[in-house]
């Protein structure tokens, strides 16, 4: 058999865990209570039934559907990466196969950490509800978020992908935040007021929204496969360093909204998110009824993560 080596430093590599990307709450409650063997058992008894969409499913399905439109090229390759045992992954492979998702590869740790796989395929986002996995892969520079309950209901946006993002700590680095939160509103306005001009240092999340904006390129908003919102609690004069960031990465965001306080939850309601990506629990858990939602973590070493309100 000729074996063909493939290149994936082109493509955006998003891995993702069983459960985030189908609803296997079910399962997850008979391993906690029950454990391992149990879980197995259910598994394999139920190998050929189909799971139904996770909390990640539209987000994969969506992303997995621009990669038609670049030829030849996979801009989007994903991957299923689990703490599952291989025996028990073939439900997955079925359940992928099932929904006509693109999906080939996949990482069957059985049991062991994550992380050390996912820098092994050059992983730029990883999405789990495993927090311990979560915040293992953001300790070794792995992007990643924790991925809340699937919301009930949830009706995405049509065939156009919406994407929301929060800036400090998200798409920016947590330099400002942490001004914000060690000497207060007042010390963060001026230092963002007199740093205005100067671009904002990326944070983990800046490769993903720089590879989405690429899609933007060249194309009249209401055409573009992608709309990209930033969701904020700065407001003026915070508002242009943003502003002034995004023109010097060359992104297009196509809304934002500075909030200045003002609670997120109504604006991603009426925005309507395939996701919706922050690094503040405050934020999320009331968007997360209506809106897919997922906490960027703070590094283990960072001053923000023994503050994660």
């Amino acid at each position: 058999m000729r074996v063909v080596v493939l290149d994936l430093s082109q493509s955006l590599v998003i891995g993702i865990s069983s459960r985030a990307l189908f609803d296997l709450e079910e399962e997850n409650r008979i391993f906690e209570e029950q454990g391992l063997e149990a879980y197995s058992r259910y598994q394999r008894e139920h190998e050929d039934e189909v799971l139904a969409p996770g909390t990640a499913f539209h987000l994969v399905k969506g992303l997995l559907q621009l990669n038609r439109r670049q030829g030849s090229r996979r801009l989007i390759e994903v991957i299923v990466a689990s703490r599952n045992s291989p025996d028990t992954g073939l439900r997955v492979f079925n359940s992928l196969h099932a929904h006509r998702l693109d999906i080939t590869r996949a990482t069957f740790a059985g049991g062991e950490a994550m992380a050390p796989y996912l820098q092994a395929f050059n992983v730029d986002l990883f999405l789990s509800q495993f927090e311990s996995d979560v915040q293992a892969a953001a300790d070794a520079g792995v992007p990643a978020a924790l991925v809340y309950a699937r919301p009930e209901g949830f009706d995405p946006h049509g065939d156009q992908i919406r994407i929301a993002f929060d800036a400090d700590a998200v798409v920016f680095s947590e330099d400002s935040e942490r001004i914000y939160r060690e000497q207060g509103l007042e010390a963060f306005a001026e230092h963002e007021r007199a740093h205005a001009k100067e671009p904002l240092p990326e944070g983990p999340f800046a490769r993903f929204l720089k590879t989405l904006a690429l899609l933007q390129q060249n194309l009249p908003p209401d055409e573009a496969p992608v709309r990209i919102a930033i969701v904020t609690a700065r407001n003026s004069p915070a508002h242009e360093r943003v502003i002034r960031t995004l023109r010097a990465w060359d992104v297009r965001v196509d809304s934002a909204f500075f909030l200045g306080g003002l609670p997120k939850e109504p604006v991603l309601r009426a925005f309507r998110p395939h996701i919706f990506f922050d690094d503040q629990d405050k934020h999320l858990a009331a968007a997360a009824r209506h809106v897919p939602a997922a906490r960027v973590p703070y590094r283990s070493d960072s001053p923000l993560s023994a503050d994660k309100g």
